[in-house]
């Protein structure tokens, strides 16, 4: 390869790619997936020599860049020169995620620790369980964390577990049965995971779901794998995988004063104690013995909802900008609508109808009644 491309590969470039091969690039095997990396990165640098007849130096950093583009994760954020942007993740994501910051910090460090190479190689990147009522950043909190990990939305593989309520809808995840409809099309989850290695495997409300997804779901979590019909074994090493579950809540809301959305009469630590109670009841010890971690998720009160809300007002403020309008609420409006959208009950979700009913709507009026004006001004809300 030095003699084909005129290069010289440093010691330190082979070192990486033996590293990395064997690290990120598990769908293939050796010494071909580094051999096929040696080549990709010599290729990229042989430029200098039909300009210059110069031989250039392939680094541990090229390396790192072809690694990238064939698995699909930004694995050169590993490199010394980035390392500092991965250590502000916690920063990011409490950013992103309001109101859960011990949540985000327990998540964070998962995602350090699989970064960094130090966790077990045999099991997933994490195995997280996420408790707490509706409306408060369980899916959210997913949502960002693949958003930073692996810098798009798509690494997200979502399953709604209210589809998954019948036994037979279960074995459609490693795929259908010999005889059905759809045998040959393989799993929806292991078709997903051996196309995106690397991301964040969301279960929502797993509670919902029959009990045999829990049995099939103890080897991945113990061994990092799982054989879908077609016998083909899909690693599962490189995922975080996320089950969310409101249980115990209701109960939690009807005793006492609640769990703790203003002076209730329960602390923190006895409402994270009976939410533990309730999740060691409702699900099977073998899997919750699996878990890396239960994050609790805890109610948002009236300054973290207005949070929200001036972020979901920023975000309609820019829309409109890039259609040439400009929005202005004023203060008495912003405040009036706070209250409206304010539902402890709730969380943030009364948020977005809010602003989509007294806010979007007349906007969206005023835009067809007034189509020459570019200012649109909020100055009070009727309520419906």
């Amino acid at each position: 390869y030095m003699k084909h491309h005129h290069v010289v590969y440093t010691d330190e470039a082979i070192e990486t790619c033996l590293d990395m091969s064997e690290r990120y690039l598990s769908g293939r095997c050796f010494p071909d997936k580094a051999l096929d990396v040696l080549d990709e990165a010599g290729a990229r640098k042989s430029e200098l020599w039909y300009t210059q007849q110069k031989e250039d130096k392939v680094t541990g950093d090229d390396i790192a860049r072809v690694v990238s583009e064939m698995s699909g994760i930004p694995v050169q954020r590993m490199t010394l020169s980035e390392k500092k942007e991965f250590a502000d993740l916690t920063e990011w994501l409490k950013f992103d995620v309001i109101g859960q910051d011990e949540a985000v910090e327990r998540v964070a460090k998962a995602a350090f620790s699989q970064r960094l190479g130090i966790d077990d190689p045999k099991r997933p990147a994490g195995v997280f369980f996420f408790l707490g009522p509706t409306g408060v950043g369980k899916t959210w909190l997913a949502r960002c964390l693949a958003m930073e990990l692996f810098g798009t939305e798509d690494a997200l593989i979502r399953f709604d577990m209210s589809e998954y309520m019948e036994q037979y809808a279960v074995s459609t995840l490693v795929g259908a049965p010999p005889g059905y409809v759809g045998y040959d099309e393989g799993g929806k989850l292991t078709e997903a995971v051996h196309r995106r290695p690397y991301a964040v495997l969301l279960f929502d409300e797993i509670e919902k779901a029959h009990h045999d997804i829990f049995n099939l779901m103890l080897q991945v979590m113990d061994d990092g794998r799982l054989t879908d019909r077609q016998g083909r074994t899909v690693d599962f090493r490189h995922t975080f995988i996320i089950f969310t579950s409101n249980v115990g809540t209701r109960q939690l809301r009807d005793f006492g004063g609640g769990i703790g959305f203003s002076d209730g009469t329960m602390t923190r630590k006895q409402t994270e104690q009976t939410l533990l109670k309730s999740l060691n009841r409702t699900f099977p010890p073998e899997f919750v013995n699996r878990l890396d971690e239960v994050v609790f998720f805890h109610p948002l009160n009236k300054r973290m909802v207005g949070r929200i809300l001036d972020t979901e007002l920023w975000s309609l403020k820019r829309r409109l900008e890039g259609k040439g309008y400009t929005l202005v609420i004023t203060p008495k409006v912003r405040r009036k609508l706070l209250d409206i959208a304010f539902d402890p009950l709730n969380g943030a979700r009364p948020v977005k109808r809010a602003v989509r009913k007294y806010i979007e709507e007349p906007v969206a009026e005023q835009m067809l009644k007034h189509s020459n004006r570019k200012t649109i001004t909020i100055e009070e809300i009727k309520k419906q």
